[in-house]
């Protein structure tokens, strides 16, 4: 008898419990970078049982990454989960793409336009395949180091597209850092999409102008950019954080308003586990206006 009520109570609790579905490593066929993109999907409890459309985030991987990287490593589904089922967070679609160590960007000579293939076959491809609420407020975008800096680049060039942004450890760099960088370092990053071999103030291009997220803030429409909610935040340990801190410098300087944190950290996957259900809670503040 005390096996069976065991085995009940197991049986109640697991049809309590959030039945998310994770799909890893899909697929689409890009036209503009002639080869098919992976990317991995979250959908919610229930989304297979109703009619309903949901918001969605874009959860964009670092570099050396893919697609399966917040879900082996990030322990996203867990965390969404939880969000959920507590309340802290409305049911909603995720979706993660690899970002092919491409820096979320176009590069120099438009040979590899991963920044157009984005936002203009990715996003409408999910957003046709899933049943997902294709508007500005519903639509957030969120981010670890190359994707953090991805995540704030797309929300602040597309600002009509992103309700909120929430971005984790970005790669923000200051153009003093970007003229010290070892050479090795330089090409291995930016090398990929600056061109290789660069040194000195030749760094520093018209194209790394155009997509540096400190430019991008000193040069964008400030209306415009305030009407997308924006978060990030920066271990205190961690290598990038006087690109993030100089980025809320200026951010203040021209008004653009956002939220920034120093929390205790580095760059590692124990301080983005903890970010992530403090962005997913921020983003869904918009969803909720």
């Amino acid at each position: 008898m005390k096996s069976l009520f065991t085995l009940f109570f197991a049986l109640a609790t697991t049809s309590l419990s959030a039945q998310s579905t994770v799909k890893e490593s899909l697929s689409f066929e890009s036209k503009t970078l002639a080869k098919d993109i992976n990317y991995s999907v979250y959908l919610p409890d229930g989304y297979e049982h109703s009619e309903r459309n949901y918001p969605v985030v874009y959860l964009l991987n670092g570099f050396t990454g893919n697609e399966t990287d917040w879900i082996q490593f990030g322990d996203m589904q867990r965390i969404v989960d939880e969000g959920i089922e507590t309340g802290e967070i409305p049911p909603m679609i995720i979706i993660m793409p690899d970002g092919d160590d491409r820096l979320y960007m176009n590069n120099h000579d438009n040979s590899y336009r991963y920044g157009d293939m984005f936002i203009e076959e990715l996003m409408p491809h999910v957003e046709d395949q899933y049943r997902i609420r294709a508007e500005k407020q519903f639509r957030g975008i969120s981010g670890l180091s190359m994707g953090g800096a991805g995540t704030l680049r797309f929300a602040m060039l597309y600002p009509d597209l992103f309700g909120a942004a929430a971005a984790f450890s970005s790669a923000v760099g200051t153009d003093e850092e970007m003229l010290a960088g070892r050479q090795q370092g330089f090409d291995g990053y930016w090398g990929r999409v600056l061109g290789k071999g660069l040194q000195g103030e030749a760094r520093l291009s018209d194209h790394y102008r155009k997509n540096s997220i400190l430019d991008i803030a000193k040069t964008a429409d400030v209306k415009r950019l305030n009407t997308v909610r924006i978060y990030f935040d920066c271990g205190d340990d961690d290598f990038l954080a006087i690109g993030n801190a100089s980025l809320h410098i200026e951010m203040r300087k021209r008004g653009i308003n956002h939220q920034y944190r120093v929390r205790d950290g580095a760059h590692t996957w124990n301080f983005w586990r903890t970010s992530l259900p403090i962005g997913l809670k921020f983003i869904s503040q918009s969803f909720t206006r």
